[in-house]
């Protein structure tokens, strides 16, 4: 897996000061996606053990709230291989700190339904998130009012409740 950026201190992708992941690669290819360069699974530097253990230190401050997975695509499949290393770590190491994954992906029809009964992978991947934003991005429905996400299509979805509940339940935390 590839990655194109590491966030040490973001505060626009998710509840408090988080560190951020941005992936590389994503089959979606949304007009007008904010990064399109990360469309390419080559582009930006191999994700290896470093890159593992320099985000785990930045999760180490106690006001770090948690990590937040973006792209590309982190739930290409691919992505996921790559990405359940680092949240088996972040969830033994920080299990205070939340874990959002933003996905153009449908958390239900696509992630839940059929990618969770495809892939082992994701249904572990999934048991580590608590917090996912999902949909494509749609520029006619672009809405700078709307938190966390670029159009109002998109929801926020508490993964947890969702899987014990078997529906999307909507996220109703905080805005801090």
């Amino acid at each position: 897996m590839n990655y194109a950026d590491i966030k040490r201190c973001d505060v626009a992708n998710g509840t408090g000061v988080r560190v951020s992941l941005f992936v590389s690669g994503c089959t979606h290819h949304c007009p007008e996606c904010f990064n399109s360069e990360a469309w390419d699974f080559d582009y930006g530097k191999p994700f290896t053990e470093k890159e593992k253990e320099e985000i785990l230190s930045y999760l180490e401050p106690t006001y770090v709230a948690g990590l937040s997975l973006l792209g590309g695509e982190p739930m290409e499949p691919q992505n996921q291989e790559g990405l359940l290393p680092l949240l088996r770590e972040v969830h033994e190491r920080y299990p205070e700190k939340d874990i959002w994954c933003f996905t153009g992906y449908l958390f239900d029809r696509d992630i839940r339904d059929r990618m969770c009964r495809e892939s082992e992978v994701t249904r572990e991947l999934l048991s580590y998130i608590d917090i996912m934003v999902d949909g494509e991005f749609i520029v006619a429905r672009k809405n700078l009012k709307v938190n966390f996400r670029g159009s109002d299509n998109q929801r926020i979805i508490d993964v947890k409740k969702s899987l014990e509940s078997g529906e999307v339940v909507h996220w109703e935390g905080e805005i801090v």
